[in-house]
Parts: C-alpha cells; sequence; structure tokens
C-alpha cells in the first residue's frame, strides 16, 4: 500500500511541474512567475508527504525535491536556450535520479545495500557522462559549421575523445558496482569475483 501511494504522490507532483513548462521567448516576469509556480508545487508536494512516515516519508520528500531541482533547470534552459543550459538540465535530472534511487536503497541492509547505492551512483555517472559527451560535440558540431574541413576534422576528432571519455566513465562505474557485489564473498571465491571483475572491464 505504502509503494502505492509514493508511486501515485510521484505521479502527481510530475504533473503538477510539467503543467508549469513555458514556452520558449517567456519575458523576466514570465520566468519569474513560472519560478515562484514551480516553488510553490514544490511545498505542495512535500507536504503530502507527510501522510508517509519512515523511508517511504524519506523517499516521498527526495522526488519532490528532485523534481522540482530539475523543473527549474529545464525552465532556465527555456529561459536562457543554449549548450549550457541543457547540459545542465540534464545533469540535474540526473543528479535528482541518483537521490531518490540512493533513498530508496535505504530499505535494504549490508551488502544488497552498499550495491545498490553503488548502482545508482553509476547510473547518475553514465548519465553525467553522456550529457558531458553530448556538449562537447554540439560545441565541436558549431564550431566547424563556421569553419574549414581542419577544423570540421578537428571536431569529428574531439567528439570521438568525448564519447570515449564518456564510455570511460561509464566503465568505471560499472567495474564499481561488480566490484562490490564481491563484498558478499569471501577469501578465494571474493579473490575470483574481483579477478573477474577486472577481467570483464579491464582492470589491472
Amino acid at each position: 500500500m505504502k509503494k502505492i501511494t509514493i508511486n501515485t504522490i510521484a505521479l502527481a507532483i510530475t504533473l503538477a511541474f510539467s503543467a508549469g513548462a513555458m514556452a520558449e521567448g517567456m519575458s523576466k516576469t514570465d520566468f519569474k512567475a513560472a519560478k515562484d509556480k514551480i516553488s510553490a508545487e514544490y511545498k505542495t508536494a512535500k507536504s503530502s508527504c507527510g501522510s508517509l512516515s519512515g523511508n517511504a516519508n524519506d523517499v516521498c520528500v527526495e522526488q519532490a525535491k528532485g523534481t522540482e531541482k530539475i523543473a527549474l533547470a529545464e525552465l532556465n534552459a527555456t529561459y536562457k536556450p543554449g549548450k549550457e543550459s541543457r547540459y545542465d538540465a540534464r545533469v540535474a535530472k540526473a543528479e535528482a535520479d541518483y537521490g531518490v534511487a540512493k533513498e530508496k536503497c535505504d530499505d535494504l541492509a549490508g551488502n544488497t545495500k552498499d550495491v545498490c547505492v553503488k548502482e545508482a551512483k553509476a547510473a547518475e555517472t553514465a548519465a553525467k557522462a553522456d550529457a558531458k559527451s553530448q556538449m562537447k560535440t554540439a560545441d565541436a558540431n558549431a564550431t566547424a559549421n563556421e569553419k574549414t574541413a581542419e577544423a570540421r576534422s578537428d571536431a569529428s576528432k574531439k567528439s570521438t575523445d568525448a564519447r570515449m571519455d564518456a564510455s570511460a566513465d561509464k566503465t568505471d562505474a560499472q567495474y564499481a558496482v561488480a566490484k562490490e557485489k564481491c563484498d558478499a564473498y569471501s577469501g578465494a571465491a571474493k579473490d575470483s569475483c574481483v579477478d573477474k571483475a577486472k577481467l570483464s572491464y579491464g582492470k589491472k
């Protein structure tokens, strides 16, 4: 029953914030009004969590905070369009999702909880890496469109490097998850598990 309540509240929060979305080219007055609306909806959403207790309440509050954070970042991206504001919006979503996922891990214990937290962190790292790669690629392409063939070649290299960096960040995060899972074992079994993780993710 608690799970259903949390999901229902989360859906209500999401719908409430999305209803405050504004069209591009808004005025400063409209921006402030939208920002105030998001703040008010956050307070309402947070207060609705009062009917829950324990970790269910913590998760609900974190969802309200996360949704507000995402809404503010997306509002700013609409008010000041650009690759940086779009990047900030993607990062805000990654951090908000991580906050909720990590809070949900508190329902667990021991190694299961540790693995849950590492998986949540891995998902955040992957999302941030993708956001960074997309921003670098957009930046490189924009520069290339204005310059020579040599610049376009350089842009292609930068885009490839950005994707490689993102891939490396994701691999490191996934390796951390795999290694954490090995803590469920001991002795030779744990050593074997760690060796397999190193082999799978190209670690020494």
